[in-house]
């Protein structure tokens, strides 16, 4: 008998469900010939939108000139751009040397943790969370400390809540803004009790703000780095969802706030990008034109757009459903809908999606996936036609009322 190969203690603590075992199992069913409707992942390319056309032009342009490798931080142009997007926004002592371009924000997370983490320091994270950053703290050594983010609170998180889970270990907090998956955008007022709170306790601030540009309804966005000027603060975006360019890898990190204690962080980073070379050359050529050119995304948040219809369709499905309720997603591209646990008691979110997939063809994220320690609710993206969300939550619809059958005729039975 042949021994298999012994892996990393350390993943069994790591769960990406997004593309996990129902991904592998959606994928066995579409192979069966069966057409799978997937809502798992946030992947405009693949719901028929189209990366703009003057960021394809940058591309085109420039390929000539994207042969040989760039510095380890990324092209001048691009960190001139980012830096310069930050400065008009307001934080403070952003430059170009303290931005570093990335294949994705997904890799600068993992570099960021990796220069700051020593084995057993704690890293504030928050509950649900965006399932990358608790793996990318625990593959790095470190431990993911979750603060909740109550569903009865609007999915923001408690200030004092957070600062009763810091210890002298702690070394971050994580702030993810707007959120996935819930779509809660956080107010000013709780960014500036967050970055009071980091700064006295000298933890870092790494505010993940991928979705910036994507609101709905009115809603502000308010840049951690212009409330995070008396500590240590990372911001993290890109083009894959602002600019629809997944596939393209563009991601960025830049410091800003109290730089005076980051000089040792900040060679660290750059000993890390330096690690593996640079980022992709030929994708970062359309940084500057993204940030500074035609504004692609108010038409679709905006009232008549495509993604504020979808959103509207799902708070309105939601509103139907005997079984479901939602906080309102105010920003990115996601929902969160929870159930009613007095019409289905005993209700499994993981159960329920592999029942959903099986019986209905619906891809759903079970939010337990997100690292929350309750199995009452799950994830779909956006970014769907409307028309074809309202299919959708006919099906789960239809799931739910199965699963309510069987949940009660067990409690008759027992």
């Amino acid at each position: 008998m042949q021994h298999q190969i012994e892996t990393a203690t350390r993943l069994t603590e790591v769960r990406y469900e997004i593309r996990g075992e129902l991904a592998r199992r959606a994928l066995e069913l579409e192979q069966q010939g069966r057409q799978i409707v997937k809502l798992n992942i946030g992947n405009p390319g693949l719901f028929g939108f189209e990366t703009p056309a003057h960021l394809r032009e940058a591309i085109r342009e420039h390929l000539p000139k994207s042969d040989a490798y760039c510095h380890q931080q990324g092209l001048a142009a691009a960190r001139e751009a980012i830096a310069m997007r930050e400065i008009a926004r307001g934080a403070p002592n952003a430059s170009p040397d303290g931005v570093f371009v990335g294949n994705g924000v997904s890799e600068l997370i993992d570099l960021a943790l990796r220069g700051l983490l020593n084995p057993g320091d704690e890293v504030l994270v928050p509950s649900p969370d965006y399932p990358l950053w608790t793996a990318a703290v625990i593959l790095n050594g470190g431990r993911a400390v979750h603060y909740p983010c109550h569903p009865a609170n609007g999915f923001v998180p408690d200030i004092a809540d957070i600062e009763a889970r810091i210890t002298p270990r702690t070394r971050a907090i994580v702030v993810i803004n707007p959120n996935n998956p819930t779509g809660a955008v956080y107010p000013r007022a709780l960014l500036e009790q967050i970055a009071e709170l980091a700064a006295r306790h000298r933890l870092v601030v790494m505010a993940d703000e991928i979705y910036d540009e994507i609101l709905y309804d009115g809603a502000e966005f308010v840049p951690m780095a212009t409330v995070a000027t008396e500590t240590v603060c990372l911001t993290f975006s890109g083009l894959s969802k602002v600019h629809r360019a997944c596939g393209w890898r563009v991601g960025w990190l830049s410091l800003s706030g109290y730089l005076k204690r980051a000089q040792d962080y900040r060679h660290a980073l750059d000993l890390l990008a330096a690690l593996r070379l640079c980022s992709n050359v030929t994708a970062q050529w359309t940084i500057q034109p993204a940030l500074f050119g035609p504004n692609t995304i108010d038409a679709l948040t905006a009232p008549g757009g495509r993604l504020h219809a979808t959103r509207r369709a799902v708070v309105e499905a939601c509103a139907r459903s005997r079984f479901l309720k939602l906080v309102e997603p105010s920003g990115a591209l996601y929902a969160f809908p929870g159930v009613d646990t007095t019409l289905l008691p005993g209700f499994d979110d993981h159960r329920f999606a592999l029942e959903l997939l099986e019986s209905e063809d619906v891809l759903l994220v079970p939010g337990s996936s997100f690292n929350v320690p309750y199995r009452t609710h799950f994830r779909l993206t956006l970014l769907p036609q409307a028309e074809l969300v309202d299919d959708v939550f006919a099906r789960i619809e239809r799931a739910l009322e199965r699963a309510s059958r069987a949940a009660h005729l067990q409690q008759a039975v027992a």
